[in-house]
C-alpha cells in the first residue's frame, strides 16, 4: 500500500489529512489507513465524514487539544508517583476541554447529528476539575488550599518582617559599627553589615564575610529565634503541600480509567472530525458506493493540485466495459488524469469525501499501478526493467476486484517489440475481470482497444490551433498524433513535413493531410563561418584595428597612451607614452577610447606627436626650398 500512496500520491492526502488534527493518536490513525473492505464498515465511515463535515459547518471548529501528555501524567499517577502542580494543571486543561467539547456535541444533537451522541461516552469531573483549580493555580499550591496552609504562610511572613525590623533596628542603634545603612541576607539568613574592629559590639553570629575581608556579615542575636521559628514554618509548610499534592493525586489515580476513556473518545472525535475539515477544505462531496464494478465521475479534480489550475474530468466506466486506453499528446494530461481517477477512488474508500461535483464508487479489493519510469541504480534496473519488474508483480496479485492503472505501457524499449508486450499484458488484463486504465502513444495500442471485447479507447484532447493540451478526456474515442500538426503550425517547410508524413503513413496519407497556409519571405540564413589560421582576410582586419590618435591601455603597466603610428605588417605599432614613443605588439594593448570620439575630423595630430622646432621646419619646407631637415626617433619595440 506504501508502494502505491508513493506513486498515485495518496500520501499527500493523508499529509493534507493529519494536518487538520490535534491528537498525536489520530495521526498515526492516518498514517496506518488502508482502503476499507467492509461495505457495511465503509458506508458508517463516509456517514461519520458526512456528519463531521455538517457539525462544523453548523457549529465552528470542535474544542479538541493535544492529551499525549495527559497520558504519561495518568500513567505516572497510577504508579503512585506524587504529581507535581504543572502536572495537575495539565489533567485540569484536559478536563476543561472535556467541558466544552460535550457542550459542543450537545449543541449538535438540535440538528440530530449522530455524532452528538458521543457526548454520552465523556465524563468531565467536575469535582476533581474544581478541587484542582481551587487549590493549583499559575504552577504553585494556591494559599488558600487548606487553612493549615494558610496559616502557615501568614506565619512565615510574620517571621520573615520580624527578623527584619530587628535587623533595621540593630543598624539604627549601632550605627556607628555599621560597614553599610541596610541589611542584607546570607544563606537564607538576615545579616548586618559590621565593621570587622568593631565585631564584639555587636551580640550576633558571623555568617560571611566580604572579599577584603573588613565588613563582616553577622545575623543579630535578636533576629535568630525569629529564623529558627521560620525554618520550623517552611517544614510545617513543606508537609501540608505534599499532604495536598497527594490528596488530589490519589484523586487523579482513581478517576484514571474514566480519564483514559475520555481521551480515546476525543482521539476518535479528532480522527473522524479531521475527515470533516478535509471535505470542507478540499470542497468535497459524499460520494456513491457500490460493488457492481462501476465507477462514475462528473467534474473530478485531482485533489493535490490546485484548483484554479485543475480541468475537471469526466469519466464513466463499468458494466461491459472494463478497460479504457487513453492516447494523446505528451503534456496532454493522461497521467493527471488517470491518478485523477484512483485518487478519488482510493479517497472514497477510505472513508473520505471525493474532489468531484458528483461520484459513483465501486469497492474494490486492491488498488495496483505502474506510474513512472522506477529506476533503480543500485538494482541496476532501467526504465523498461523496472516497468517489467513492477507489471509482472501486479499481475501476479490483479483479480476480478482489482483496479489497475498503468502509465505509458510498453515504453523504454524497441517500438515494435514494446508494443507486443504492451498487448500481451493488456490480454492479461482482460482476462482477469479487472477494471484497468492504460496511457501509450503506440497507434496499435487504438486498434487493439477497438477490436478488443470490454476495451474501449479515450483521448485527451488538444486544441490544435493554440497547440496547447485542454486535458480533457473523451472516452470511446482514440486519441491522434499531434506532432506533424505541431511542426506545421510552427513553420516546417511543406516538403519536410510531406516527406515525414509520407515515411510515418505511406503516399496515401500525404494528400488527406491539411496543411496551413505557408508564409512567404522567409529566407535561409546563412550560418556562422570558422575562420581558418593563415587567412589573409584576418591580416588585412588586423591593420584596422587602430588608428592615430587612439587612446590605448598599455600591458602589463596598465598605463595610458595615444597611437602615434597604426599597426603595421608585423603587428607593432607606436604609442605615445608620457616622455617618450614606444613600438609595442598589438597583443600588449588594448583599446580605451577611439580617436573619433576624442577628436575632431581632420585634426592635425603632429600637435600631439611632433616638437614644436619639426613642426617649424616642416612648414618652412612646406613653404620654400631649405636645408634644414627633420630628425626621427629610431624605431625600437619597447
Amino acid at each position: 500500500m506504501k508502494r502505491i500512496e508513493m506513486m498515485t500520491d495518496f500520501y499527500k492526502i493523508k499529509e493534507m489529512w493529519m494536518e487538520q488534527t490535534v491528537t498525536e493518536d489520530a495521526k498515526d490513525r492516518i498514517r496506518g489507513v488502508s482502503v476499507c473492505l467492509s461495505e457495511l464498515e465503509l458506508r458508517k465511515q463516509l456517514r461519520d465524514t458526512t456528519e463531521s463535515k455538517k457539525m462544523i459547518e453548523k457549529l465552528g471548529t470542535p474544542p479538541l487539544q493535544n492529551v499525549e501528555e495527559a497520558k504519561e501524567i495518568l500513567s505516572a499517577a497510577k504508579k503512585g508517583s506524587c504529581l507535581t502542580p504543572y502536572q495537575l494543571e495539565r489533567v485540569e486543561k484536559v478536563l476543561v476541554a472535556v467541558r466544552r467539547l460535550k457542550d459542543y456535541l450537545a449543541r449538535g444533537k438540535v440538528y440530530e447529528n449522530s455524532l452528538s451522541y458521543y457526548e454520552e461516552n465523556l465524563d468531565s469531573l467536575d469535582e476533581l476539575r474544581e478541587e484542582i483549580s481551587r487549590q493549583i493555580r499559575g504552577g504553585e499550591v494556591d494559599d488558600y488550599a487548606s487553612k493549615e496552609l494558610q496559616t502557615i504562610r501568614a506565619q512565615i511572613v510574620k517571621c520573615d518582617e520580624q527578623m527584619k525590623q530587628k535587623a533595621e533596628q540593630v543598624i539604627r542603634t549601632h550605627k556607628q559599627y555599621m560597614a553599610d545603612s541596610y541589611y542584607t541576607f546570607r544563606n537564607g539568613r538576615v545579616c548586618v553589615p559590621v565593621k570587622k574592629e568593631y565585631r564584639l559590639k555587636v551580640a550576633g553570629v558571623v555568617i560571611d564575610r566580604s572579599s577584603t575581608g573588613s565588613t563582616l556579615f553577622m545575623e543579630p542575636a535578636s533576629a535568630a529565634k525569629y529564623y529558627e521559628e521560620l525554618q520550623l514554618c517552611k517544614i510545617s509548610e513543606e508537609n501540608e503541600i505534599y499532604r495536598i499534592l497527594y490528596t488530589l493525586t490519589a484523586m487523579v489515580s482513581e478517576s484514571a480509567d474514566i480519564l483514559h476513556e475520555n481521551i480515546r473518545t476525543m482521539e476518535k472525535l479528532d480522527f473522524i472530525l479531521a475527515k470533516g475539515k478535509l471535505s470542507i477544505a478540499m470542497e468535497a462531496v459524499e460520494p456513491s458506493i457500490n460493488t457492481e464494478r462501476r465507477i462514475r465521475l462528473k467534474d473530478a479534480r485531482n485533489p493535490v493540485m490546485d484548483k484554479a489550475v485543475n480541468v475537471p474530468l469526466q469519466f464513466d466506466m463499468g458494466g461491459e466495459i472494463r478497460g479504457i486506453i487513453i492516447t494523446g499528446p505528451n503534456t496532454g494530461g493522461k497521467t493527471v488524469a488517470i491518478k485523477t481517477v484512483m485518487l478519488n477512488c482510493m479517497m472514497a474508500q477510505c472513508g473520505l469525501h471525493v474532489t468531484c461535483g458528483e461520484a459513483d464508487i465501486c469497492m474494490n479489493g486492491a488498488y495496483l499501478c505502474d506510474i513512472g519510469d522506477g529506476q533503480n541504480i543500485e538494482e541496476n534496473l532501467s526504465t523498461f526493467s523496472a516497468h517489467i519488474k513492477n507489471v509482472l508483480e501486479i499481475l501476479t496479485q490483479v483479480n476480478r476486484e482489482s483496479f489497475v492503472i498503468m502509465d505509458e505501457l510498453g515504453s523504454g524499449t524497441d517500438p515494435a517489440e514494446g508494443m507486443g508486450i504492451a498487448v500481451a499484458i493488456l490480454e492479461e488484463l482482460r482476462k482477469s475481470g479487472c477494471l484497468f486504465l492504460i496511457t501509450t502513444h503506440y497507434p496499435e495500442m487504438k486498434e487493439y482497444a477497438e477490436k478488443t471485447e470490454n476495451i474501449i479507447n479515450a483521448r485527451m484532447t488538444f486544441d490544435k490551433e493554440t497547440l496547447q493540451p485542454t486535458y480533457q478526456m473523451v472516452i470511446g474515442e482514440a486519441g491522434e498524433s499531434c506532432a506533424f500538426y505541431i511542426a506545421d503550425r510552427l513553420g516546417m517547410p511543406r516538403e519536410m513535413l510531406q516527406t515525414a508524413i509520407r515515411a510515418a503513413y505511406g503516399e496515401g496519407a500525404v494528400g488527406n493531410f491539411r496543411f496551413r497556409e505557408q508564409e512567404s519571405g522567409k529566407e535561409k540564413q546563412t550560418g556562422s563561418r570558422v575562420i581558418k589560421a593563415g587567412n589573409k582576410k584576418q591580416g588585412s582586419k588586423l591593420t584596422d584595428q587602430y588608428h592615430m590618435g587612439d587612446s590605448v591601455m598599455v600591458y602589463p603597466d596598465k598605463k595610458i597612451g595615444i597611437v602615434c603610428k597604426p599597426i603595421n605588417e608585423k603587428g607593432v605599432l607606436r604609442v605615445q607614452m608620457p616622455g617618450k614613443k614606444i613600438w609595442i605588439n598589438h597583443k600588449r594593448v588594448k583599446l580605451h577610447v577611439a580617436a573619433q570620439e576624442l577628436y575632431p575630423e581632420d585634426y592635425d595630430f603632429s600637435i600631439l606627436f611632433e616638437t614644436v622646432e619639426n613642426r617649424k621646419i616642416r612648414h618652412e619646407m612646406e613653404r620654400k626650398l631649405t636645408d634644414k631637415m627633420i630628425y626621427m626617433e629610431e624605431a625600437s619595440e619597447d
